[in-house]
């Protein structure tokens, strides 16, 4: 369908993933409009780029020659959605839009398509992928699931040769796309409420997606991820680039980690190829900046080009983000919400700190709270104390039994404790129990990203 004179709208506009397509539009100089609960950052730009965003949804905000896009979270008794299919009208998923976009839309020649997936990491490597390429002067186009540092946004038309998404598998909408590169970055179970029949579903899934990569694309993978030797097991008919600390196409050898970052030698097929700067820690971000490493020489960039720029990269927003520092206090915000990822940044955390790591957790939906109960029990074993959040539901609707209260008491440990309320009442809770000389971590994919600022002033007010 051609879709050049149309008109969008956005129901939900203002989130990261909805903001950024919307953005992607108006610069190709689409007609968009949008509507929101609430006003935020990400909705100002897009007015400021000739947007019309209505605060609200409304049945009037749906017109007859608009194509309405709406994400997974929108309910069916939505207003705009309701009034949509009134009019007869088909209501695109974002996956849908990011597709369209890929495949060329708005141009004359399409571009390099490299997408990035997986479990954990598929933001950050899409954000140092185009981060890198913008700095060599390649001139990426992007849509990625977080804002950029430097480049101060989630989403650019541009006129290079390439365009970097982050693909998302939660609702299996992977499918979707053709990619020229796909980079898996590890697979394992997270969203059980989508993956109802568990971990083979996942691999099923991804092998719908390995069959829609472009015949002369390449399919690139974490050789050390369980998960994805089981993928590579399951379809051997294709031929995998690989990547990893071991036995791998791309390696990270010579590796040495500081307090917020670390050095390696990459090596490629045995072959030293340069070495790696990073001024983000932890192991994973090895394995992530080799993966970047990975798409883009296999997509022919070279390798001298985007060496120097790995250094200068400080981390997507909400990765090991430093929000606070008062009274000898240190607080750092951290996106993980996931067990193996909440275990792989407070190995980071436990590295950085010097005095006491404290946690404070708000679990993100009670589906993976419940599905992934006794994994979550068991990846805060290395922190001095815990505080846990009521759980952010995300749409969802509670399920009995299954809290942060009955949580904590699960965990059977003195260093761990149940602060109930919302982010404000909680961090008013937890300001008095800091101490000089805390290393604390704030953890969740909600709205607990407030919770550091609330803390410093409470602390500073005396309450």
């Amino acid at each position: 369908m051609d879709m050049k004179n149309k008109k969008f709208h956005f129901i939900a506009i203002g989130g990261i993933g909805m903001s950024g397509l919307a953005k992607y539009l108006l610069e190709l100089g689409c007609t968009v409009s949008g509507s929101d609960i609430k006003d935020s950052k990400y909705v100002k730009e897009l007015e400021k780029l000739g947007a019309k965003i209505t605060i609200g949804h409304s049945a009037e905000n749906i017109q007859s020659d608009m194509i309405v896009v709406a994400s997974t979270a929108i309910r069916e008794t939505n207003p705009e959605k309701v009034r949509a299919k009134e009019l007869g009208l088909k209501i695109y998923h974002r996956s849908d839009i990011l597709k369209m976009i890929s495949e060329g839309f708005g141009r004359e020649k399409k571009q390099k398509f490299l997408g990035f997936s997986g479990t954990h990491g598929k933001t950050t490597t899409s954000g140092l992928s185009t981060y890198v390429l913008e700095k060599a002067g390649l001139q990426p186009s992007y849509c990625v699931g977080g804002i950029i540092p430097e480049l101060n946004t989630n989403a650019k038309a541009s006129d290079g040769d390439y365009f970097v998404a982050e693909l998302d598998e939660s609702d299996g909408t992977i499918v979707k796309y053709s990619p020229y590169i796909s980079v898996i970055n590890n697979l394992e179970i997270d969203h059980v409420d989508f993956y109802k029949d568990g971990f083979q579903e996942l691999l099923d899934t991804f092998k719908i997606h390995l069959s829609h990569v472009e015949k002369s694309g390449k399919v690139i993978v974490n050789n050390d991820c369980n998960g994805i030797k089981k993928l590579m097991e399951q379809n051997p008919e294709y031929k995998f680039v690989t990547f990893g600390l071991k036995d791998a196409n791309y390696m990270a050898v010579n590796i040495e980690y500081h307090e917020f970052g670390s050095e390696f030698c990459l090596q490629k097929d045995g072959q030293i190829i340069g070495n790696i700067k990073l001024t983000i820690p932890g192991k994973h971000n090895v394995y992530n900046s080799v993966a970047v490493c990975a798409a883009l020489l296999e997509s022919g960039v070279e390798f001298s080009l985007i060496q120097p720029h790995f250094e200068h990269f400080s981390g997507m927003g909400r990765r090991f983000q430093k929000v606070s520092e008062f009274e000898g206090i240190k607080i750092i915000d951290d996106y993980a919400h996931h067990p193996s990822e909440i275990k792989t940044t407070l190995e980071s955390a436990k590295n950085a700190s010097t005095g006491r790591l404290v946690a404070i957790f708000q679990p993100h939906r009670y589906s993976r709270l419940k599905g992934l109960w006794n994994n979550f029990l068991k990846c805060f074993d290395s922190v001095d104390k815990l505080f846990v959040l009521d759980v952010y539901a995300a749409s969802e609707d509670p399920i009995e039994g299954i809290n942060s209260e009955k949580f904590v008491q699960a965990m059977n440990s003195n260093n761990a404790k149940y602060i109930s309320g919302s982010v404000d009442e909680a961090a008013l809770k937890i300001a008095p129990e800091l101490k000089s000389g805390d290393f604390v971590i704030t953890l969740g994919a909600g709205d607990i990203t407030k919770i550091g600022k609330a803390i410093e002033s409470s602390r500073k007010a005396g309450v």
